[in-house]
């Protein structure tokens, strides 16, 4: 079998899934932009089990015209002659373009998604228009079981939704971990990092609540004035200067650290020698920090309304389940683990480990050739008047 896989931009954890992919199928991955226009990503330039395809030398998609991205993908997918064509989401040009691709050839399209019914409003009038949407494709592939029942929701046959979408390189972060912890005492001096902190990374941007975390923080310091566990959080963004101002509000300047963003070969060591890893965020259909905190080996608080929740984290087993409005209810999460032991940290983190372990890219490679199989079982999609008139005016839409 021969599958194409489609990217707006290859990050790290997209070459590890498509490398797993590509040691199962011949595999092309193709990625519209050769840089995030989002994410300040280094170009990852590892070797790879398959071909690769960049599009455009440019930061990001979003100025690029339909016409344009629809004719280099299909003379891309053309010479490359896939069984089935893997893409992400049914809300960009590019998805639109590889759909119509896959109708006008008679090849099957596998929609990957991360969506939940609840990581965002609903309104009837897209729910009607994503249904229309997903009947274009033949199957899909997600992340978890609240995805699968989302897509299922909106018209795909829940027997040709195959798991395994959101997966990181476990082994990465794991051993990445285990090293920065046999250097611990020479990495904290270099780095500047204190003995305990909790840990958390994301775009400093509304929906990742780091204003509310910062409450939390607060609140658990307030309660626990005599522990020494600090607060870090990496990344950047436009809310950065109203973070800043928050921390000064509380009185937090020497407990709270702002390292900035940190390129995907240093973020093992931040894991490696952090107590936990918090999430809260307000919406976040998946949420792939936690999988990396999981593969490191720690224990995690992370909101219901963060997609991985349900699928990654069993309260009590391996960290904490919080409402992400819930200021209390997130300082009781860092408490329990800050009064926790040593062994008990650790135990949970193991538990971290073994339950992140169905979520690799193995699996992303298992799934996505389940996904194929099943498209091609089902044929392709017809591709009749109406449906070529719907895509045409729906790709004009983003």
């Amino acid at each position: 079998m021969k599958i194409a896989v489609l990217f707006d931009m290859f990050g790290p954890y997209h070459v590890a899934r498509i490398n797993a992919l590509g040691r199962r199928c011949e595999t092309l991955g193709i990625e519209v932009a050769a840089r995030s226009a989002i994410y300040q990503w280094d170009r990852v330039e590892t070797a790879t089990s398959f071909e690769r395809r960049t599009l455009f030398d440019v930061a990001g998609s979003s100025q690029l015209t339909f016409a344009d991205i629809a004719s280099r993908l299909g003379a891309q997918l053309d010479a490359f002659a896939p069984d089935a064509v893997l893409v992400p989401g049914w809300a960009s040009k590019a998805a639109f373009a590889a759909l119509r691709w896959s109708l006008s050839k008679k090849v099957p399209a596998v929609v990957m998604s991360e969506s939940t019914a609840g990581d965002a409003a609903r309104s009837r009038w897209k729910e009607s228009l994503k249904r229309q949407i997903v009947g274009c494709f033949s199957s899909g592939l997600v992340g978890g079981e609240p995805q699968r029942q989302y897509l299922a929701s909106l018209g795909m046959r829940s027997d040709v939704i195959s798991l395994g979408y959101n997966a990181v390189d476990n082994g990465y972060f794991e051993a990445g971990a285990v090293g920065a912890r046999e250097q611990g005492a020479a990495l904290r001096a270099q780095l500047g990092l204190p003995s305990r902190y909790f840990l958390a990374s994301a775009r400093f941007i509304g929906i990742k609540n780091l204003l509310g975390l910062l409450d939390a923080y607060a609140m658990f310091r307030q309660r626990r004035p005599e522990s020494s566990t600090k607060l870090v959080l990496l990344g950047d963004g436009p809310l950065r200067a109203e973070i800043e101002a928050k921390i000064a509000e509380l009185g937090l300047k020497s407990e709270v650290l702002l390292p900035g963003f940190k390129q995907y070969g240093e973020l093992p060591t931040f894991y490696g020698l952090a107590e936990a890893f918090v999430h809260v965020s307000r919406i976040e259909p998946w949420g792939l920090v936690v999988n990396e905190a999981m593969a490191a080996g720690l224990p995690v608080v992370v909101s219901r309304t963060c997609g991985c929740a349900a699928n990654l984290v069993v309260n009590g087993k391996n960290g904490y389940i919080v409402d992400y409005d819930d200021i209390g209810g997130i300082a009781d999460g860092l408490e329990r683990l800050d009064i926790a032991s040593p062994d008990e940290r650790s135990a949970l983190g193991r538990q971290s480990q073994q339950i992140v372990k169905q979520y690799a890219p193995e699996q992303f490679g298992k799934g996505a050739v389940a996904a194929a199989e099943a498209g091609r079982r089902l044929g392709p999609v017809s591709n009749g008047l109406g449906r070529r008139i719907f895509l045409a005016n729906a790709s004009k839409m983003v």
